[in-house]
């Protein structure tokens, strides 16, 4: 299954039981087209509050198992609403998503680490909490360690991708660290990798580092395929961080991205690790 846009979502790949690729797929197309109404195409970010709101509608309807007034996403409702009756998924997870599109439109900077760690809680912990659910693995441990994983992943991206964000008018790096390492907006915008820069993406690189690391049992705790698709999450997370240190911290002019021949390397981190 392609993750081309919702990029929290972790691979359904031949390791996911056969029994779980309704749910999951469904929870993916959900989440996946609201993240497509916050970033894709060009509409105002009026309009595109609006279809989210119409989100909240469908999903309050699904839930209780009422019609979808919206022929066209009638039967993707339908089907996550089947899987959260059948999984008893929290739905305000699925809520928790939906604001943290809604603030990708409205909200464009973050004041601190603990302004961005909120955005994290319900932009991308959610899924790891439904993922836990749907292999009815959800205990109190296990949904810390995945919090850790999920917002690690979250961190992540963002520092893959502070130059596609910046075209977005975005940025993720916590102001307060930006002041601290002597990162101004222009330097970002200039795509400039000066010593200060570089000083700032070091501290955020390790302290995502850190995190996942901290959740990283999770990954041998579970036992099985989802144990399996887990401990490659976390690998190929923290490949992606050495990419970016080994580029320099250069994200302006290259994308550290995982190749093929990066996934074999995975899958031995992943049995030995």
């Amino acid at each position: 299954m392609p993750v081309e846009h919702y990029e929290n979502f972790p691979v359904a790949s031949f390791l996911l039981p056969a029994r779980l690729r309704e749910p999951v797929e469904a929870i993916y197309a959900f989440a996946r087209s609201a993240d497509d109404i916050a970033d894709e195409g060009n509409e105002l970010a009026r309009v595109r509050l609006e279809r989210l709101d119409a989100y909240r509608r469908h999903l309050r309807s699904a839930e209780r198992k009422r019609p979808i007034d919206d022929p066209a996403l009638a039967p993707m409702f339908d089907r996550l609403g089947r899987n959260i009756r059948r999984h008893k998924l929290p739905v305000g997870l699925f809520r928790d998503l939906l604001d943290a599109f809604s603030q990708d439109i409205k909200k464009t900077r973050y004041a601190d680490f603990a302004e961005l760690a909120d955005y994290c809680r319900r932009s991308a912990n959610p899924v790891g909490r439904l993922m836990l659910r749907l292999y009815k693995a959800d205990t109190p441990a296990n949904l810390e360690l995945s919090d850790k994983i999920c917002t690690a992943l979250q961190l992540i991206n963002f520092w893959q991708d502070v130059e596609v964000d910046w075209r977005k008018y975005r940025i993720y790096i916590p102001l307060a660290d930006m002041e601290r390492f002597g990162v101004t907006e222009a330097v970002i915008a200039a795509g400039e990798v000066t010593p200060q820069f570089s000083a700032l993406m070091d501290f955020e690189i390790q302290r995502a580092r850190t995190m996942m690391l901290q959740g990283a049992p999770l990954a041998r705790r579970l036992p099985g395929r989802i144990g399996w698709e887990l401990r490659l999450v976390v690998q190929g997370g923290l490949a992606i961080l050495d990419k970016i240190e080994g580029v320099g911290y250069d994200v302006f002019t290259r994308r550290p991205a995982l190749g093929k021949t990066d996934w074999l390397r995975l899958i031995w981190r992943a049995a030995t690790r």
